[in-house]
């Protein structure tokens, strides 16, 4: 049986004494909880940053107005700064972020309900992916923490 990513991604943390730091919309912490779901995760896990509206993306991860009122929280530019903000706000070595629409209401023509940015910023290098996914609002939110962690342990091992 494969290991979940969290555990995955807590061996290899743990291996090269690495931390981790988490700013989350839409999965509402559902990633922060799966990462410290693993026993001694306290050893690499330094927090995780739920920032859901635009004034906490902007007050707790330094999020610019500009680039909310621009490119809207569910996009690229904002899932950067949200990564590099929570990178910042815990002093980790890689930080992890997640923005998304889970609906059922939200979404738009250009930004469906399912749309989902994710970002990874490292000391060598930041990564984006864009998700559409679709289902309920719950399946949303789960399918969304697993790219996240997914994303992470794809850093971790090499293949971004």
């Amino acid at each position: 049986m494969e290991k979940q990513p969290e555990v995955q991604i807590g061996s290899i943390l743990r291996e090269r004494r690495l931390t981790l730091a988490l700013a989350e919309s839409c999965t509402g912490g559902l990633v922060s909880d799966r990462i410290t779901n693993v026993p001694g995760s306290s050893e690499y896990f330094l927090g995780g940053i739920v920032a859901y509206a635009y004034e906490a993306k902007v007050s707790l991860l330094n999020v610019s107005w500009d680039s909310l009122n621009t490119h809207g929280a569910v996009s690229k530019e904002v899932v950067l700064e949200m990564a590099r903000g929570a990178c910042k706000a815990l002093t980790v070595d890689i930080a992890a972020s997640i923005s998304g629409i889970a609906g059922p209401g939200g979404g738009t023509e250009s930004k469906p309900v399912g749309t989902i940015w994710l970002a990874l910023v490292a000391p060598n290098g930041e990564w984006t992916r864009e998700f559409h996914f679709s289902g309920n609002r719950e399946q949303i939110k789960a399918a969304s923490a697993d790219a996240a962690l997914q994303l992470i342990l794809d850093y971790l091992e090499g293949s971004l």
